[in-house]
């Protein structure tokens, strides 16, 4: 039993949301609902709150968020896409807040989108703009979506943002006495269990395959859910069908 399944940047509305895989994976959580006590939505669930942008798949997903409030604690925390927190708490009967602290087998986890730390967004937005425009192109031109991940990996400004919100938010939790923290935010899938104050990030649902967190009794893990492959072969497009497979990670 897990104590919190944590999700993140998904970006509904956005044309590399890779709604259908994130939902056969909120299917799974529907059919075993006692699975995990709790989800939360670490932040961005939203591209932007224009909802003409929204596919069929997209609405499906808060669709099966909404059924799954129903089951277990959904709790919504706000990311820099995500609009009001009114808005969200009637569409689809979650818990809004901006941060959510955790207890698991006597630890607290602070959870946090970790937007708050990140100065580049509002001093940098066109270049901030620019380089989202270049990634989706990317992710277009190759939908296995590893040019895209090579081309941010590479970028020192990406690398150099990306460690200012870990190196903010480990020492917000360790003010918030907290031995833990989750994050969202930079796409960064990240599990870095041996220091002081643990870093986790759930990464996103815009590359393939997507990530996410599991706590169960004090313990973080950071998991992958993707489709079966086979070795040698390439990642299927947005619009495969394929049987799902969880991958579990250790952390590096």
């Amino acid at each position: 039993m897990h104590d919190a399944t944590i999700i993140s940047d998904i970006h509904l509305g956005a044309d590399n949301c890779q709604a259908k895989r994130l939902c056969r994976f909120l299917e799974d959580l529907v059919e075993s609902p006692w699975k995990s006590n709790k989800l939360i939505l670490n932040g961005d669930v939203f591209d932007s709150i224009d909802f003409r942008r929204l596919k069929k798949s997209h609405w499906k997903v808060l669709s099966l968020v909404r059924k799954l409030s129903d089951r277990m604690e959904v709790i919504w925390l706000c990311g820099n896409h995500d609009g009001t927190a009114e808005l969200f708490s009637h569409l689809l009967g979650t818990a809004v807040m901006d941060e959510y602290v955790l207890h698991s087998g006597g630890r607290k986890i602070l959870i946090l989108h970790g937007h708050r730390f990140d100065t580049f967004l509002d001093s940098h937005p066109m270049m901030t703009w620019v380089a989202d425009q270049v990634y989706f192109l990317l992710q277009r031109i190759d939908r296995t979506h590893r040019f895209a991940k090579f081309a941010k990996k590479s970028s020192k400004t990406f690398l150099r943002c990306a460690q200012v919100v870990e190196d903010r938010s480990i020492e917000y939790a360790r003010h918030a006495g907290c031995t833990a923290v989750c994050c969202g935010h930079t796409h960064v899938a990240a599990a870095k269990e041996e220091q002081p104050i643990a870093y986790f990030n759930s990464g996103c649902w815009t590359e393939w395959p997507g990530s996410y967190l599991t706590v169960a009794n004090g313990l973080v893990r950071l998991e992958h859910f993707a489709s079966e492959i086979h070795e040698g072969t390439p990642e299927p497009s947005v619009d495969d069908v394929d049987e799902p497979v969880t991958l579990r990670l250790t952390a590096s």
